[in-house]
């Protein structure tokens, strides 16, 4: 299986490279900057926000792959302040990335999987999409926002082979959240049934699953994995 997947540089996609390698997946990092360390062959720089670059992206892991079997998008990008204190700027940004970014894969994807009759694409929302949260405006519109493309594109594109679903993740510690306070984290470990907030490889296992023959019906879905935080 050969997936493409856009910000496997940051936490959660970074888990998702490395599950799927480990599952015997040929798995490209899309995304802006490559993560610190060794050079990394599998990195293609490819800015979400620029159609074009998407394009390029999509076509360099179909040339040195031969095919392109998955999407998963993992970008994600926070501005948080209240309503009345949020600035065109800081909207505008999270809305870019979060949602034009995750519409400008989703499409470059769907063209080019729809001219195989086969494909599967994984966006990842948050719980945050589902339901409002104080200071996130931006955040919260752009992610219910992604769930609204995933069910559009299920219901277009399912006819063309092409299964499209969403995982809506809670609270997870990784580089984002890490600038949150420690009453923050605090405050949403609370809201779990678990108890403990998650680790980007709880979303991994999901992706993976998704992407998988195992959820050959499963479509148009989005997959909540928060631990409980909004059960």
């Amino acid at each position: 299986m050969v997936v493409a997947v856009a910000g496997g540089s940051g936490g959660i996609g970074a888990a998702v490279l490395a599950a799927l390698r480990e599952g015997g997946a040929y798995a490209w990092d899309l995304s802006l900057e490559p993560r610190p360390g060794p050079t990394d062959a599998s990195f293609i720089r490819t800015d979400v926000c620029d159609p074009d670059s998407v394009d390029a992206g999509l076509d360099a892991v179909i040339e040195r792959s031969g095919r392109l079997d998955g999407l998963v998008n993992a970008t994600g990008l926070t501005r948080d302040r209240t309503l009345m204190k949020m600035t065109d700027e800081e909207w505008r940004d999270v809305i870019d990335v979060d949602l034009t970014g995750a519409f400008n894969l989703q499409r470059a994807a769907a063209r080019r999987m729809a001219e195989t009759g086969r494909g599967v694409i994984v966006q990842i929302t948050s719980i945050n999409g589902l339901r409002g949260r104080f200071g996130q405006s931006n955040y919260s519109a752009a992610k219910a926002g992604v769930i609204g493309l995933v069910r559009t594109g299920a219901r277009e594109l399912g006819r063309k082979g092409i299964r499209i679903n969403a995982i809506a993740p809670g609270m997870i510690l990784t580089a984002m959240t890490e600038t949150l306070s420690d009453s923050a984290r605090e405050r949403a470990c609370s809201e779990t049934a678990l108890g403990h907030l998650g680790v980007p490889q709880d979303v991994a296992g999901p992706v993976v699953f998704l992407l998988s023959e195992l959820a050959r019906h499963v479509t148009g879905h989005v997959l909540v994995v928060d631990g409980g935080q909004i059960a």
